[in-house]
């Protein structure tokens, strides 16, 4: 595995001090808790939010693997995995130094999403509704989120979560203490989680930059928002409404506007 640039420093022993005193502090107001499960959460706590590098690849290769397997995959040679093809060649071939893995999910939903270990996904019904253009810049926006760290702490925040209700022993590693089902369930809440604000325009950004670097057309990003915002009154799920994908679509302009 190529190494992963870590976000944010060590969480030290005053945090694992401070989980459990929280635990022990909680249970002595209420004798019916139980301080050995008040404790494992506060552990599941401190897990989530030390996950390493190594944590993180074992957490996305498995998450990757669920959503491929509840899903109806392209087969390669298939329209929709042919034109993906097209339009990723133009792309980056690695994000921080993972491989992209791009596949497409044949369903008439609109999404698409990324992982810390390159695994991209696009739906379908997005491509239906954009140009290859427009799919570059929406493609681009997800890489964002994981070069810029993003979906390491959208994975801790799934994780956490998780681990909070019925975290299992670490003994045999991060992933491979969780079932299957388990696993099933903190993909879902990764793929479903909301970025912030501040992520979204970051992400909008990078791809901008992405598109401006490799010598590609910026408007999809223009046009691609603009679809978007059509889609439930501009609060479709895809890429967040916040900010508004309509904004979104003025901020990008103004960007082409002003960078040649």
């Amino acid at each position: 595995m190529a190494a992963y640039q870590s976000w944010g420093p060590p969480v030290n022993r005053c945090l694992r001090v401070c989980l459990v005193s929280a635990a022990v502090v909680l249970a002595s107001s209420a004798s019916a808790l139980d301080l050995g499960g008040l404790l494992k959460g506060g552990e599941g706590a401190l897990k989530a939010a030390t996950l390493s590098d190594s944590d993180i690849k074992e957490l996305t290769d498995r998450a990757c693997v669920e959503m491929d397997a509840k899903s109806k995959v392209a087969a390669p040679g298939d329209k929709y995995a042919t034109r993906l093809a097209t339009v990723m060649r133009d792309m980056p071939a690695a994000i921080k130094d993972q491989p992209v893995n791009s596949k497409v999910y044949l369903t008439s939903s609109v999404n698409a999403w990324a992982m810390a270990n390159g695994c991209v996904r696009v739906y379908s019904g997005l491509m239906d509704m954009m140009n290859d253009d427009e799919l570059r810049g929406v493609i681009g926006h997800e890489e964002g989120h994981v070069a810029l760290g993003h979906t390491r702490k959208a994975m801790q925040t799934a994780y956490a979560t998780s681990a909070a209700r019925d975290l299992a022993s670490s003994a045999g590693g991060t992933a491979a203490t969780l079932s299957q089902s388990q696993m099933g369930e903190l993909a879902e809440k990764f793929v479903n989680a909301q970025f912030s604000q501040t992520q979204e325009s970051e992400a909008d950004n990078y791809s901008f930059d992405l598109l401006t670097e490799k010598k590609l057309p910026r408007e999809g990003l223009v046009t691609a928002f603009q679809k978007l915002a059509k889609l439930d009154g501009g609060k479709s799920s895809m890429l967040s409404s916040h900010p508004s994908s309509a904004n979104r679509a003025e901020n990008m302009q103004k960007r082409i506007d002003k960078k040649p």
